[in-house]
């Protein structure tokens, strides 16, 4: 599985680089705190597979890093998805960074 650190998201960010963010944590999660990804929580990621790019790197998080990585596990077993990357640490990392 590949994986993004929260410093080189950032940089990816910075430079406008063509992505998508998707949050797989739960609602009230997402609306506490996010860096402006999609919310698909979890259990409905692979309802809402026309949602997902196919081409540009889809950068896939939540609270730790746990939920994104079964995401992604899940959207990789079932559909030819080679654009996936897992946020390492989640939002948790992200905000050792980058929240104040």
């Amino acid at each position: 599985m590949k994986t993004i650190t929260p410093i080189a998201l950032a940089k990816l960010l910075k430079e406008n680089i063509p992505i998508q963010l998707i949050d797989v944590r739960e609602h009230d999660e997402h609306e506490d705190f996010n860096i402006g990804g999609e919310l698909i929580p979890l259990e409905k990621i692979t309802q809402h597979l026309g949602r997902i790019e196919k081409i540009m790197p889809v950068i896939v998080y939540c609270k730790k890093g746990v939920r994104s990585h079964i995401a992604i596990q899940r959207l990789e077993n079932k559909f030819p998805f080679e654009n996936l990357f897992n946020l390492s640490g989640g939002m948790d990392e992200w905000k050792k960074y980058f929240a104040k």
